[in-house]
């Protein structure tokens, strides 16, 4: 297997793996991971839509994190409700 093609595929366990994060914050990391991989990548391959469209996820995912930073639930002083 070449390099290359290590690359790609290690970005696409990355990407798909994101999905199993349950908290959008840590989904979103790992996209970003993914994605700047794939930027890699597609650098690699000297294909301009994959670093497009990969700096665009790495954008938006990006922007996503720092609209919406990871709030903590509300803690209940009640033992009755306990919070996920």
């Amino acid at each position: 297997m070449r390099l290359v093609d290590l690359i790609g595929w290690t970005a696409t366990a990355v990407f798909v793996g994101s999905y199993a994060f349950r908290h959008p914050d840590r989904l979103r990391q790992a996209q970003m991971v993914g994605a700047a991989i794939w930027v890699g990548y597609g650098v690699l391959m000297q294909a301009p839509p994959i670093i497009v469209a990969n700096l665009l996820v790495l954008g938006a995912a990006g922007w996503a994190s720092w609209r919406q930073p990871h709030r903590r639930p509300e803690v209940s002083a009640s033992p009755a409700r306990m919070v996920d």
